[in-house]
């Protein structure tokens, strides 16, 4: 079987989970080309994979998008080279990931797709694809999604745009993204999944597929953490992000670090020296990590991990950090609960603050949550076998289909 898998870059989150599941598509026999955008300082293309496009066009892409609110409707030459890429390709799956991030023409690639009669499956990383603008919406409450957006609240936000265009962008992807002959959605958490059955992109069967992690990584180990930062007696918080901001709750961890007392330390990991402004002096701000195995002995050394995410699709971060043995404390944001158990961790309602700091008090004094359980529950989020269930998908779809291979 040929499979082709396209998303916005080949790194970050969203890109490893395009490039590891295509290779365990490899493994299962199967030929994997994947794709993403052309864009400046880039590193080499991955075996396997093509940066499509140019950095110019996208470029351009990115700042019509921004003036006129029109996104995902340029980079049209980019896109076409990628269809006459596809031709010659003649895949019998296209797996799609994020189809937002200035770099594709969507008309043209969903006609090709609706044209060729292509089994598709599309893996939601966010709630982008059944909007009218937005990836995320929970902090704004917002359900306009439903039955039509407008008056969008967010179009300065990413994918950010000077006019609000969410009415007409809503139609427009209604148009594009309904009507596909074969079609399976994907999400990473039942909440995901559940919000896809109220949108337009309800016609089509959705299949909860968690991501995954790699469990020879994200372990126990030997860390020299608390030697290095002094903090051998004290009870260790461990707040962890890409970006922070009030969306991963960096005012929550602020307004704890005036409630907890010197017995604590909060160490939050992926900060900047512009973050580092806005963080009084008993927080340990801990620039990007270098890799994933320094990152797993901060988890390690850690006795809680908290995480006061107001939008979550699914919540990787708690994964990391049970399999590490570090319990969870989570907002019930999105599918953020759905990564732990009453063994290892729980959830507070969202915003919260009172009874989060509540229920650090007791995990320091009860220590309720053991670190086997916390490993236990991240043994069900091995990345091995959830990507295996892509390639089990992937089959499935070309044995429903009478379409030879």
């Amino acid at each position: 079987m040929t499979i082709v898998q396209i998303n916005t870059c080949a790194d970050g989150s969203t890109g490893t989970i395009m490039l590891q599941t295509a290779e365990e598509a490899r493994k299962a026999g199967h030929m994997v080309h994947t794709f993403s955008r052309k864009w400046r300082h880039q590193p080499p293309a991955p075996d396997g994979h093509t940066y499509f496009g140019s950095f110019f066009e996208n470029a351009l892409h990115q700042i019509l998008a921004n003036r006129f609110g029109y996104a995902e409707m340029f980079s049209y030459f980019g896109t076409q080279a990628l269809i006459r890429k596809l031709k010659k390709i003649s895949p019998d799956v296209i797996h799609l990931h994020n189809l937002h991030g200035w770099y594709i023409h969507l008309p043209l690639l969903f006609r090709y797709i609706k044209q060729n009669n292509i089994r598709v499956v599309w893996t939601l990383h966010d709630c982008w694809s059944f909007t009218g603008h937005c990836p995320h919406f929970m902090m704004s409450d917002c359900d306009k999604w439903k039955t039509g957006c407008y008056d969008c609240p967010q179009h300065r936000q990413y994918p950010a745009s000077d006019v609000d265009r969410s009415e007409t962008m809503w139609r427009r992807k209604k148009e594009w993204f309904t009507g596909v002959s074969d079609l399976i959605i994907v999400t990473p958490s039942e909440w995901l999944a559940n919000l896809v059955k109220q949108s337009f992109l309800r016609e089509y069967p959705v299949k909860v597929v968690q991501n995954g992690i790699d469990l020879s990584v994200f372990k126990p180990v030997k860390s020299n953490f608390r030697k290095i930062h002094s903090s051998k007696k004290q009870f260790i918080i461990l707040g962890v992000a890409a970006t922070w901001g009030k969306r991963k709750g960096l005012d929550v961890f602020v307004r704890l670090s005036e409630l907890l007392d010197e017995r604590f330390q909060i160490v939050l990991v992926g900060t900047n020296d512009k973050i580092d402004k806005k963080l009084p002096n008993n927080v340990l701000s801990i620039h990007q990590t270098a890799n994933a195995a320094e990152l797993a002995e901060i988890y390690s050394a850690a006795d809680l991990f908290v995480n006061p995410t107001r939008e979550e699709v699914q919540g990787l971060v708690n994964l990391e950090a049970l399999a590490c043995g570090t319990p969870v404390l989570t907002f019930a944001t999105g599918g953020s609960p759905e990564c732990i158990d009453e063994t290892c961790g729980k959830a507070v309602l969202t915003n919260d603050i009172d009874t989060l700091y509540h229920e650090i008090i007791t995990v320091f004094t009860n220590k309720p949550y053991s670190d086997v359980n916390c490993q236990n529950r991240a043994k069900l989020f091995d990345k091995n076998v959830k990507f295996k269930e892509y390639v089990d998908l992937y089959e499935d779809r070309a044995h429903r289909s009478e379409r030879p291979i």
